[in-house]
């Protein structure tokens, strides 16, 4: 691929391993698991204690929802950049959250651990560039119609800049199939780590749209080798603001988590 020389894979560079805590994103596998949007501190420090005490070693929670709708629930703001900061301080534990807007970047620096850029944003050049010029690490979800080509030059964006510490986030692409909420290419997962030197971590909640699917993509995805997985969590998802058909309870993570583990080991065993 042509233009990507920051990003690409060589000879002379060895693969990224960013740190965030006491996680080696890169080497350790990377556990980020939490609600689609905050809506309280009770709601977000239940799931956070539960999530950790499962395995999970960073924190999500959507503070600004970009939603379909403009009548939805756009997440609470500041309050919930508040509320995932102390969560996080509590647990001992990284937080992660979406970034929207090129003026927002400075501030949600001093809250978070790590910045979302979303599917939607993925070709957003000037947010690209912006959280180039911050020193935290940053999560950049493949757009939903993007081909490995431009996701990674979206990438470049972000290193051009001057921030080598990009984390690529598969969640699925959108196909002629309807079932699924996305369709999830895990043919990505080996062939971006065939192009680049970034950790490549898969999101199968927002791939699927459906609980029934997360578990057996989330271990396909282990399967295939990926750095990590972001899982959708709810303390009680019948009660979620969004996205509540796709988030699992804390106890169907943590039996997700076992496997992921297992499945961790024995792969471990074949090397």
């Amino acid at each position: 691929m042509k233009d990507i020389s920051l990003v690409a894979l060589s000879e002379n560079r060895k693969k990224t391993i960013i740190e965030v805590g006491n996680v080696k994103i890169g080497k350790d596998f990377l556990f980020i698991a939490g609600p689609c949007s905050i809506e309280s501190e009770e709601q977000m420090y239940g799931t956070a204690v539960a999530v950790v005490e499962a395995g999970s070693n960073m924190l999500r929670g959507g503070a600004f929802k970009p939603r379909t709708s403009p009548y939805a629930f756009q997440g609470l703001g500041l309050e919930g950049l508040k509320i995932l900061e102390k969560v996080g301080k509590k647990t001992k534990t990284p937080v992660i959250t979406e970034v929207l807007d090129t003026r927002d970047v400075s501030w949600v620096c001093e809250y978070v651990d790590v910045l979302q850029i979303g599917a939607r944003n993925m070709q957003n050049f000037s947010l690209l560039k912006e959280v180039g010029k911050v020193n935290k690490p940053v999560l950049l979800k493949r757009g939903m119609y993007s081909t490995l080509s431009e996701w990674l030059n979206c990438a470049e964006y972000i290193l051009n800049e001057g921030n080598p510490n990009v984390i690529l986030c598969e969640r699925g692409i959108r196909t002629h199939e309807t079932y699924t909420r996305n369709t999830l290419d895990l043919s990505a997962v080996p062939a971006i780590q065939e192009l680049s030197h970034l950790p490549v971590i898969v999101d199968p909640t927002h791939s699927t749209g459906r609980k029934s699917l997360i578990e057996p993509m989330a271990l396909a995805a282990v399967a295939s080798n990926t750095d990590g997985l972001m899982i959708e969590v709810h303390i009680n998802p019948c009660e979620a603001l969004c996205d509540k058909d796709q988030a699992l309870t804390p106890a169907e993570f943590s039996t997700l988590s076992a496997k992921v583990k297992k499945l961790k080991n024995f792969m471990g065993e074949l090397d």
